[in-house]
C-alpha cells in the first residue's frame, strides 16, 4: 500500500505531512499510515482517534505512527490505543532516522519518541519540491507562538515563535516556482510575529517585500492566518501597492465583543479589527477578508454574543471559519465558568449561517465579472480573492481570463476568455 498521509488541521499541517512521506519513504519506510493530528479543538481530537481506529481496520498489517500537535501534547493517550505502532513529537517526526526503525512499537521507548517542544529555539524550512497536485504551494515561514491566549493549546504543541531566515524562504520558493508551482502561500502559527527572533528583527512586510523584489517570476503571493494588530507599515505597503500579493486575508479575530476578547487574552478590540479591515478597503479596493471566530467562549453572555455575530457585517467578512468553543486542560478559559453546550452549538450555527449569507452576496457580486483564475485541476480554478470558480479551461497550473457567468452550488461558473500573460 506505500504510505498513506491522514492529515487534520492547519495548512502548516499539509505542508508538514508532505515532508513526513518525504522522509519516511527516503527512510524505507513502506506499508505505513502516517496520522498528522490537530489540537485545535476536542472534536479535532476526537476525529484523529477515530480515523486512526478505521485504518487499523482497513490495514490491519499496516503500521500506524502519529504525530502532530494532539500527539505532542498528550503522547500518553495515543500509545495507549492499541491500534498505534509509534508516536512521534512534532520535532521528531521530521527526522529521517526515527522512520528507519526497524522495531517500531515492540520498545516502549521506542514507541513513544516526543520532546519537550519548548526546549526548540530554532526552525528550519523544510524544502520540498513541490506538493503533488497542486498548482498552490505552501512556504512554512515561522513556527510556534509566544501568545498565550487563554483559549489555546497550540503553543504547547508547537513551542515558541521560531522564524526561518529570509534567505532559506526565497531559495525554497524559488524551487518551487522552477518546479512550476504559480502561486506560494506563507503559512506558520503565527506568521505576523515573523522575524522577531532573527538577527535584525526583519517583519513579516519585510519577507513578503524581498520575496516579490528577489523572485520576479513568482505569479501570486498568498498569506495564510494573519494576526491584524501585528501588521506592519511595510506589509500595509505592499498590500496597496503590490499585485501579486492577493487581496485575501485571512484574519484571527475569535469574537467581536471586547470583554470576551479581553477574558481571551487577545491584544486587539473589536475598533482594532474594524479599522483594520476599513484600512485596507480603502488601500485595496479588492480586499476580501476571512475570519476565525469562536462560539460560546466562556462567560459568553447573549449581548457579548451578539457583538462577535455583527462583526461579521462591520468588518464585511466572507469567509468564516467557526469553531464552537470546546475547553482545553490546561488552559485558562477552561477553568472559566462555561457557556451550555447546546447554546454553544446554536451560536455557532448563527455564525456559520451568518458567514454563508455574506459569501452567497460576495459571490454574487462577482457575476458579471473579469477574473484571473489559477487552474487547481482541470474543470477548477480559484480568482485572487480566493472564490472558487467551475470553468473548462486550461490545464493545472494554468493562470486563465474568464468572465464569470453564474453561480454554483460550492462557487461560481464561468467562460474562459484567454490565457493571461
Amino acid at each position: 500500500m506505500g504510505i498513506e498521509i491522514l492529515t487534520f488541521g492547519c495548512r502548516l499541517n499539509t505542508l508538514e505531512s508532505e515532508v513526513m512521506r518525504r522522509e519516511a519513504e527516503a527512510a524505507g519506510l513502506d506499508d505505513a499510515v502516517l496520522v498528522n493530528t490537530c489540537a485545535v479543538t476536542a472534536e479535532a481530537t476526537r476525529q484523529a482517534r477515530q480515523s486512526i481506529r478505521r485504518a487499523r481496520r482497513d490495514h490491519p498489517d499496516a503500521k500506524i505512527i502519529v504525530s502532530g500537535c494532539a500527539a505532542q501534547i498528550d503522547p500518553d493517550m495515543f500509545a495507549s490505543m492499541d491500534e498505534v505502532d509509534a508516536v512521534l513529537g512534532n520535532e521528531e517526526k521530521f527526522d529521517r532516522s526515527r522512520y528507519a526503525a526497524a522495531d517500531f512499537g515492540v520498545a516502549e521507548t521506542e514507541r513513544v519518541q516526543v520532546n519537550d517542544i519548548m526546549s526548540v529555539t530554532e526552525t528550519a524550512g523544510h524544502l520540498i519540491d513541490g506538493m503533488e497536485g497542486r498548482a498552490r504551494a505552501f512556504v512554512q515561514i515561522q513556527n510556534g507562538c509566544d501568545h498565550r491566549c487563554t483559549f489555546c493549546i497550540i503553543p504547547y504543541g508547537r513551542g515558541n515563535s521560531r522564524s526561518v531566515p529570509m534567505g532559506g524562504v526565497i531559495e525554497q520558493i524559488r524551487t518551487l516556482v522552477g518546479n512550476g508551482h504559480r502561486e506560494v502561500v506563507l503559512t506558520g502559527v503565527d506568521i505576523t510575529s515573523y522575524g522577531a527572533d532573527l538577527p535584525g528583527a526583519p517583519k513579516l512586510g519585510t519577507l513578503v517585500a524581498k520575496i516579490l523584489q528577489m523572485v520576479p517570476e513568482l505569479d501570486r503571493l498568498r498569506l495564510s492566518s494573519i494576526d491584524s494588530i501585528e501588521v506592519d507599515p511595510d506589509l500595509m505597503g505592499a498590500i496597496a501597492e503590490e499585485p501579486r500579493l492577493m487581496p485575501h486575508f485571512h484574519l484571527s479575530l475569535q469574537a467581536g465583543d471586547d470583554m470576551v476578547l479581553k477574558r481571551m487574552k487577545r491584544r486587539h478590540l473589536r475598533a482594532d479589527s474594524i479599522e483594520f479591515t476599513d484600512t485596507v478597503r480603502r488601500l485595496r479596493p479588492d480586499a476580501v477578508f476571512g475570519a476565525d471566530l469562536i462560539a460560546g467562549f466562556p462567560t459568553e453572555t447573549e449581548a457579548m454574543f451578539e457583538n462577535t455575530l455583527s462583526i461579521i457585517d462591520a468588518c464585511g467578512l466572507t469567509y468564516l471559519h467557526v469553531f464552537p468553543y470546546s475547553p482545553r486542560p490546561g488552559t485558562p478559559a477552561a477553568k472559566m465558568p462555561q457557556v451550555e453546550r447546546a447554546t454553544v452549538k446554536r451560536r455557532a450555527a448563527l455564525l456559520r449561517a451568518a458567514g454563508t449569507s455574506a459569501l452567497d452576496a460576495h459571490l454574487d457580486s462577482l457575476v458579471g465579472t473579469r477574473q484571473a483564475v489559477l487552474m487547481e485541476k482541470p474543470g477548477f480554478g480559484r480568482t485572487e480573492s480566493f472564490a472558487g470558480v467551475t470553468v473548462e479551461a486550461g490545464e493545472p497550473g494554468d493562470i486563465v481570463t474568464v468572465t464569470i457567468t453564474g453561480r454554483s452550488a460550492s462557487g461560481l461558473v464561468a467562460h474562459r476568455i484567454a490565457t493571461a500573460a
